[in-house]
């Protein structure tokens, strides 16, 4: 069914009524969503999901509210069992990866709840945490750690609360879990491999000599590759390990060299923090050629599109006729880039980029 035009006078309504509200950032997409609900009522929307559509906006109102204050601050987030007790080895693995990362300088984001969320939560403390409960019949209750400081919103619907579970990080540390944990991890990976989220470093955690992470890995590669319903390298873009410090270093390390990306047209650039040697560039042709589709690596300064937004304009650049069709083998280059010799230490990533 086409969408129904909203007439130009009820338009300039919205315009007037954003104006007296004083609404004056992004006033075209503010209005743009009062358009979209007064044509969700002229489709004689049934109730239920009207409901639906208005709590899912109340919610993600209230998660952006809790987290701009801290948009200049890397965050990762932390998945696992809300049924894990805090004698387990597991509990104690997910305190020290979060304290790990929350000294150097990370945010730690949780579902709010108990087991591996509260762990994470203590690790981090209640100055690096923030958390994303569920609202549930059962189970779960956002942590005090997190409730009392003040840094939890709560969430009705499970793919609201997941939205800014992963909107919001720039790394992922998964601690064996159940339905939930797997749900979670499985979608890291599928916005990696369809490339509908930009690559970001990806760990499963487990606790010393634990086996729950390698059997997984094992069939990945006994069933789903020998299948071929996804490619050999997909699962390498994760780290499976069971040591905190292999943990945390994957997390920072990713952003050592490698700052953002941007599609401008046909060509990918990717924005780094140091400017690679002729040699380093070099190396990276004769490495990833199969992944260019014309053309080769090259330097490049901002593109016209990145200088309008104003967009990271002051780092060093590559660009490349990159094939679009391996988006998912990205994080090969990127890894590239970070061993440079050229690139800086570790350090938390700008969340602007």
């Amino acid at each position: 069914m086409p969408d129904r035009i909203l007439p130009p006078e009820v338009t300039e309504d919205i315009r007037a009524l954003l104006k007296d509200a004083g609404v004056t950032a992004n006033q075209d997409l503010v209005a743009r969503i009062v358009a979209t609900g007064v044509g969700l009522g002229l489709d004689d929307t049934d109730r239920l999901d009207l409901k639906i559509t208005s709590a899912a906006l109340t919610e993600m109102r209230a998660a952006f509210r809790l987290f701009a204050p801290y948009r200049d601050v890397p965050k990762v987030t932390i998945f696992g069992s809300a049924r894990t007790r805090p004698d387990d080895a597991l509990y104690r693995a997910a305190v020290d990866v979060a304290a790990a990362l929350a000294a150097r300088g990370w945010f730690v984001v949780t579902g709010a709840g108990p087991g591996i969320m509260q762990a994470a939560a203590e690790g981090a403390g209640p100055e690096h945490s923030l958390g994303v409960s569920i609202r549930l019949p059962f189970e779960e209750k956002p942590n005090a750690l997190v409730a009392e400081a003040d840094r939890v919103v709560a969430m009705k619907y499970f793919f609201t609360r997941k939205l800014m579970l992963v909107k919001e990080s720039r790394g992922f540390v998964c601690v064996p879990g159940g339905f939930g944990t797997l749900d979670e991890m499985f979608e890291l990976l599928t916005l990696q491999q369809t490339g509908k989220a930009d690559p970001t470093p990806i760990v499963l955690l487990d606790e010393p000599g634990g086996t729950f992470w390698a059997a997984f890995r094992r069939y990945v590669d006994d069933h789903l590759i020998p299948a071929g319903v996804i490619s050999p390298d997909d699962f390498d873009r994760v780290l499976v390990t069971d040591s905190v410090t292999a943990a945390a270093d994957e997390i920072t390390g990713f952003w050592r060299n490698y700052d953002s990306l941007r599609w401008v047209g046909k060509r990918l650039v990717l924005r780094l923090r140091a400017e690679p040697t002729d040699a380093e560039l070099e190396s990276l042709n004769e490495r990833f050629a199969h992944l260019v589709t014309k053309g080769r690596i090259e330097r490049t300064g901002p593109r016209k599109p990145e200088v309008a937004d104003d967009d990271r304009i002051d780092l060093p650049r590559i660009i490349m006729h990159y094939d679009q069709f391996r988006v998912g083998e990205l994080f090969h280059l990127i890894r590239a880039i970070n061993e440079f010799d050229s690139a800086p230490p570790a350090s938390p990533p700008d969340p602007h980029a």
